[in-house]
């Protein structure tokens, strides 16, 4: 297991909390169990924020659960779970250090009308050695989900030095489903971090997706769930904007080295479903000239790293990718 020094290191580097950094270490292994284990990984397909954390844009918001739709139903079951997380906890502790007690893993069944859905809790001692009142992550596992298109392999960010050598990959949502399912989220549940990610997808450039895969993913799904479709209208209520605003801070102040203000992200649902629709292009954003005699002898690290430099460098990087300003005083 890497010691606690990598973690308060990177803890430093994004100005985070080190049980923040430590549960993000954590569930790197979780994802690497079960991309080991032959019965979960083809059936197992990774959704969520977690997912966009992990699978596909490293300067986002830390995340804190696992979420996973699950193709064979009947893996949704209590004594099925308990044997198979027995099984890959224990090849984590080989692999890692990292110590899930068995006594400590726990599984809730609930019967939904079209399919299953489990609430599952894990508790750990990581590298930062707290045993009392072991820290948690929550799994959360559903048969009830509409899959449109076809999951990805796609690597798992790992920062830490003792990732594998071959890397981790996990079946994953592909760029589209995840858009549409985090506007469906949002519709549904009205939370701060769907509209944090919602703003994130469109305006992260380096994936361009295509729209009208994702408005027809958005229709099938909302049509699955009986909810209908999203609009501006539906969306920028008073008492949404209210209900966001109570809790904004509270869900992601700690995810997060700075907290962008909520009337940003409120004022960009117009933008992003006049996107959707067609009826306006994203802005192409400027960018600084490159000199044609740029030392290219040298390349970034590909993941997050801890610089131990004077200026907060991955803050910098954070700060680009989310379209903040940072000050570096």
């Amino acid at each position: 297991m890497i010691d606690k020094l990598e973690i308060a290191d990177l803890a430093r580097e994004l100005s985070l909390d080190l049980h923040v950094v430590e549960k993000d270490y954590v569930l790197g292994w979780l994802l690497a169990g079960i991309a080991a284990n032959t019965e979960l990984s083809g059936n197992w397909i990774f959704k969520g924020g977690t997912c966009l954390k992990k699978c596909y844009f490293e300067t986002y918001r830390f995340s804190e659960d696992l979420d996973f739709t699950v193709t064979n139903e009947s893996q949704l079951d209590v004594e099925y779970l308990l044997r198979v997380f027995a099984q890959m906890t224990e090849w984590i502790y080989e692999q890692s250090g990292i110590e899930i007690p068995r006594d400590q893993i726990r599984f809730k069944l609930s019967l939904l009308e079209g399919g299953r859905y489990v609430e599952g809790r894990i508790y750990y001692i990581g590298p930062l050695m707290q045993k009392r009142n072991l820290a948690r992550i929550k799994f959360d596992l559903t048969s009830k989900e509409k899959l449109v298109l076809s999951p990805q392999k796609r690597v798992v960010h790992h920062p830490y030095s003792d990732c594998p050598q071959e890397g981790i990959s996990v079946l994953s949502y592909c760029f589209e489903e995840v858009f549409a399912e985090k506007m469906r989220a949002l519709a549904e549940r009205e939370r701060p971090r769907d509209l944090y990610d919602v703003v994130h997808l469109y305006r992260h450039n380096q994936v361009q997706p295509d729209r009208h895969v994702i408005l027809k993913t958005l229709q099938e799904k909302c049509a699955f769930k009986g909810i209908p479709v999203p609009t501006i209208a539906s969306l920028q209520r008073q008492d949404a904007k209210a209900k966001l605003a109570v809790e904004w801070e509270d869900m992601l102040a700690h995810q997060l080295p700075v907290l962008p203000d909520l009337e940003q992200f409120w004022n960009e649902i117009p933008t992003i479903f006049r996107w959707l629709y067609g009826d306006a292009e994203k802005p192409v954003l400027g960018s600084v000239p490159i000199d044609d005699l740029l030392d290219n002898t040298w390349q970034p690290p590909a993941m997050v790293h801890a610089w131990r430099a004077a200026i907060p460098m991955e803050s910098v990087r954070f700060a680009a990718a989310n379209q903040l300003c940072v000050n570096l005083r």
